[in-house]
């Protein structure tokens, strides 16, 4: 077992499971490494914890049903949907044959995330169900989740319900023993970290490619989840699932594994929401007036400050705010603009008073408000 370290204080935890635990064979739901889980969740709910759980596999039970040729070469969109379909009640049936208490079925789809009226219906949903003493079960909708509107991976939806839950604690339960910086099963010199200060462009290194890059699965998810859950004041761990010995060190206060402290200064919901669940749909490239104006002196951006945009954007969209110095290109801020990609081309570089001149329709002398933008560098 990896070197302990104290596990902070909780009283409300969202739990991941994933496929290669519900289903290590890829076909089907098994026991294998779910009881451990089960006892962990049993025994927390009986100290008066409460737990969400976020599970994967209903793709996994449905193909346990199926009849098809070389799975592992791929399966299409629709493929997967229906097989989600035909897997979640499978699913759900599996984890209630582990439990005493009645479960809930809880599934969600981006949209429930990035629009903040289906988020609050979503929380309260969950609280309720909390409040009934009930175990709410999470899943992704596979079943109509197209893929603009998909979160993708259920180690980011774990940290979006974390947040919309206001957990103490996420856990993500994995097949490995926590982070490392670089891949234990490829690299033997690898050395484990059992703690993470601050998540920063040097520990994305250790799970490969650049800062904030597509999410491939495996422990780069869980690392973006924990950088989400984290910056909302939420602390994280990543634990051994394959190990009961690690979910029963878990139930004694122990970490086992990697945890990712929560932020000093969270983020507030407004802004966590902003950058981490509206999808960016530009960039603003400012000058390095601007860029020091938005970082220290909490200003708005206005039109006079920015160089160049690029996307399709409208009104009301997030971008991206970017800077470049010394050669590279540095990330500023995520706001919501107040002007579309066509309007925002005729007013950059001109000053305020001057928009009116240029357009007919001004709806602000800022292109984004300082209580709609969030630093990100």
């Amino acid at each position: 077992m990896a070197d302990a370290v104290s596990l902070p204080d909780w009283n409300r935890l969202v739990l991941k499971v994933g496929s290669a635990l519900v289903a290590p064979d890829e076909r089907g739901c098994s026991t294998t490494h779910l009881l451990p889980i089960a006892r962990f969740i049993t025994e927390s709910r009986r100290r008066g914890k409460e737990v969400i759980l976020v599970s994967s596999g209903a793709v996994a039970a449905g193909l346990a049903t199926q009849e098809v040729e070389n799975p592992g070469a791929g399966l299409s969109i629709p493929e997967k949907q229906a097989l989600a379909a035909i897997g979640q009640p499978l699913l759900m049936a599996h984890w209630r044959r582990l439990f005493d208490v009645p479960c809930a079925q809880v599934l969600l789809t981006y949209d429930d995330l990035r629009r903040r009226a289906r988020f609050v219906n979503a929380q309260n949903t969950i609280t309720e169900l909390l409040d009934r003493g009930t175990l709410p079960i999470v899943n992704e909708n596979d079943t109509v989740a197209t893929e603009e509107l998909q979160v993708g991976d259920n180690d980011n939806l774990a940290a979006f319900v974390a947040v919309l839950a206001e957990a103490d604690l996420l856990a993500i339960c994995s097949d490995v023993d926590g982070l490392y910086d670089a891949d234990p099963h490829e690299d033997p010199t690898a050395t484990h970290r059992p703690v993470v200060d601050a998540i920063t462009d040097e520990v994305y290194g250790w799970v490969g490619g650049a800062h904030r890059a597509t999410a491939t699965g495996g422990m780069r998810t869980k690392v973006e989840a924990a950088e989400k859950a984290t910056d909302r004041g939420i602390d994280t761990v990543i634990v051994n699932g394959t190990t009961g010995d690690h979910l029963d060190a878990l139930g004694r206060g122990e970490m086992p594994g990697t945890l990712f402290r929560r932020a000093e200064e969270p983020l507030s919901a407004r802004r966590h929401w902003m950058l981490h669940a509206l999808p960016t749909a530009g960039r603003l490239v400012v000058d390095a007036g601007a860029a020091e104006a938005l970082r220290h002196r909490g200003a708005s951006l206005l039109p006079a400050g920015i160089v160049a945009s690029e996307g399709p954007f409208a009104r009301g969209d997030a971008v991206e705010v970017v800077v470049h110095s010394d050669g590279a290109e540095r990330r500023v801020a995520k706001g919501i603009t107040q002007y579309g990609a066509g309007d925002l081309a005729r007013i950059q570089g001109r000053q305020s008073q001057s928009l009116p001149d240029v357009l007919d329709d001004v709806p602000s002398d800022y292109v984004i408000h300082r209580d709609d933008l969030v630093l990100t560098g």
